[in-house]
């Protein structure tokens, strides 16, 4: 479905605490990727401010949260991605993904969320996969809807506002197709 082959690198909690101290030096160090400014800039500010105190009360969501998006094989940084958490009660995951407006309109999207819905077959825990999505936002759903998402609904998010409420399988029937 994409051409493009991407890697995510962990953002961990040093490195998320630099990025809202506008400490790129260190947070590269640590991730051990060039970020660049989309990674200071104040949607992902209050991103890492937000997953850091998540880590607070449910550190095994680290192994969930704040990916950065590495395209291969020259290694330039794309995006951030990951899901809000670990599988809920009913094993459903909810994907985000952001990338950068340099790389937007090349396909990165649907690399970053046909490998979001990789590893989240591959857990068994994981049932359902969950995306959010502002009305208006035409590039997002241009890209769930090639992947089988369904709206379920929707809700009303204090950040970001209207939302649609897609989901999907987490392993899709044989029959479907990506």
């Amino acid at each position: 479905m994409s051409s493009h082959q991407i890697r995510f690198a962990e953002l961990s909690r040093k490195a998320m605490s630099a990025l809202l101290a506008d400490d790129l030096a260190t947070a590269r160090a640590e991730s051990g990727v060039e970020l660049g400014r989309l990674f200071v800039d104040d949607r992902a500010k209050w991103l890492w401010n937000y997953r850091l105190k998540q880590l607070e009360t449910e550190p095994e969501a680290a192994a969930w949260i704040a990916r950065v998006v590495v395209a291969g094989p020259d290694g330039v940084v794309i995006g951030y991605a990951g899901y809000h958490g670990p599988p809920d009660d009913r094993g459903m995951v909810e994907v985000g993904y952001t990338v950068d407006p340099g790389h937007r309109r090349q396909g990165y999207a649907t690399a970053i969320l046909a490998a979001l819905l990789e590893r989240a077959a591959a857990e068994p825990a994981v049932q359902v996969v969950r995306a959010s999505i502002s009305p208006d936002n035409e590039a997002s759903l241009a890209t769930i809807a090639k992947f089988g998402f369904t709206k379920i609904g929707d809700q009303w998010d204090e950040e970001d506002g209207l939302e649609l409420v897609f989901e999907r399988p987490a392993s899709p029937s044989p029959t479907a197709s990506p």
